[in-house]
C-alpha cells in the first residue's frame, strides 16, 4: 500500500488533495503541522497549498502584500523535504508546496506578482476552471507525465519562484508573463512541483489526474533508502 503523507493546517482545504490521491490509487494520510513529523513508514510526500512562506527564510523582509506566516508549518515542511531528499522519497508539491520546495533548496520568491490578478481565479463551486495557459518544457519529468506541450491550468497564487533553488530545473512557465509554474529535481526519482491546483482539475482534465497517478506509481515502487 502506498502511504502518502499530506501535512496540512486547515482540514477542509486538504480534502481535495486526499481525494485526488485516493482516486489515483494511493492511501493519503493527513497530518497537522504541529510538532515534528517523520517519514518512517511513508512512501510519498504531498505538499499542499496554504499561506505564504515566511520571507525571512530566504533573507527578505515581508512585503505589505505578504500574508502572516505560519512558522511552525514552514519548519515542519522544510524538515520533511530534507528527509525526503535524503531518502529519495517521491514528492509532489503543489502551489505553496512548490514555493517552499524552492526555498528549501536555497531559492527565493517573488512576494507579490505585478500580474497577480492573472494568476488568481476564484470561481465558487468550480475551482477547477482554467485561469491561464502554461508551456511545459520538453524532455522533463513533467512533460513525460502530462504528454502535452501546453496546459490550461487553474491558479490561486500571488507569489511565485524568483531565484531558482540549487539542483532544481524549471519545467513550466506561464505563456503570457513567463512566471515559473513548474519545477523538478532531476537527480531524484520523483520530485515534481507545480504552481497550479491539479487536485481541483482531476475530474475534467486527464493530464492533471496523470500527475497524481504518476506520483502514486512512484510511491508504490519506493522501497526505502
Amino acid at each position: 500500500m502506498t502511504k502518502i503523507l499530506a501535512p496540512y493546517n486547515g482540514h477542509r482545504s486538504v480534502r481535495p488533495y486526499l481525494e485526488a490521491v485516493r482516486s489515483a490509487g494511493g492511501d493519503p494520510i493527513a497530518a497537522e503541522t504541529r510538532g515534528a513529523i517523520h517519514l518512517d513508514g511513508y512512501t510519498g510526500l504531498l505538499l499542499t497549498g496554504g499561506v505564504d512562506v515566511n520571507p525571512r527564510l530566504y533573507g527578505e523582509v515581508a512585503a505589505p502584500e505578504t500574508e502572516d506566516a505560519d512558522d511552525e508549518r514552514d519548519q515542519v515542511e522544510l524538515d520533511l523535504i530534507h528527509q525526503a531528499i535524503e531518502r529519495d522519497l517521491p514528492v509532489l508539491a503543489i502551489c505553496r508546496g512548490q514555493q517552499i520546495l524552492n526555498v528549501c533548496h536555497g531559492g527565493t520568491l517573488i512576494q507579490h506578482l505585478p500580474s497577480s490578478s492573472h494568476h488568481v481565479r476564484r470561481t465558487p463551486g468550480n475551482p477547477g476552471l482554467p485561469a491561464h495557459e502554461v508551456e511545459v518544457a520538453p524532455d522533463t519529468l513533467l512533460a513525460a507525465v502530462v504528454s502535452e506541450p501546453k496546459l490550461q491550468v487553474n491558479s490561486r497564487h500571488h507569489q511565485a519562484v524568483a531565484r531558482l533553488g540549487e539542483h532544481l530545473i524549471i519545467t513550466a512557465r506561464d505563456t503570457e508573463d513567463g512566471v515559473i509554474e513548474g519545477l523538478e529535481r532531476p537527480d531524484r526519482t520523483f520530485m515534481l512541483a507545480v504552481q497550479w491546483h491539479p487536485e481541483n482539475q482531476v475530474s475534467g482534465f486527464p493530464e492533471q489526474m496523470a500527475l497524481f497517478r504518476a506520483f502514486v506509481k512512484a510511491a508504490s515502487f519506493y522501497t526505502g533508502r
